[in-house]
């Protein structure tokens, strides 16, 4: 029997949110900052899964211009997860799903 190397990708607590892209700047983001800080990554995975609302210093409703954001018609409440060396997440939840706007990896201007 020939030995299939396909990865098994990690199943969902019923709990646990979902996350999605928005834009291909998120995904490209996301995919660079994977291969250069996988751990902390896994850990951002993590905690977006577990805990997207939970205000927290690395983790929390931007301000200002950036406090809101438009999808599809609908005006959501945007978030920042912070990651070390100053690369950042904003996403906004929707329901049970994670939704990921842009995935900087560096601060981003915007918040300096």
């Amino acid at each position: 029997m020939a030995a299939r190397q396909t990865a098994v990708p990690r199943p969902a607590k019923k709990a646990e949110y979902e996350l999605r892209f928005v834009t291909r700047q998120a995904e490209l983001g996301w995919r660079d900052l994977v291969a250069t800080t996988r751990n902390a990554m896994a850990d951002a995975w993590d905690y977006l899964t577990r805990n997207p609302l939970r205000d927290e210093p690395k983790n929390h409703e931007l301000r200002g211009a950036l406090a809101t954001v438009t999808h599809a018609g609908a005006t959501h409440r945007q978030r920042q997860y912070e990651l070390p060396g100053g690369a950042r997440i904003w996403y906004y939840v929707d329901g049970r799903v994670v939704m990921l706007v842009n995935v900087h990896t560096a601060h981003p201007n915007a918040t300096k």
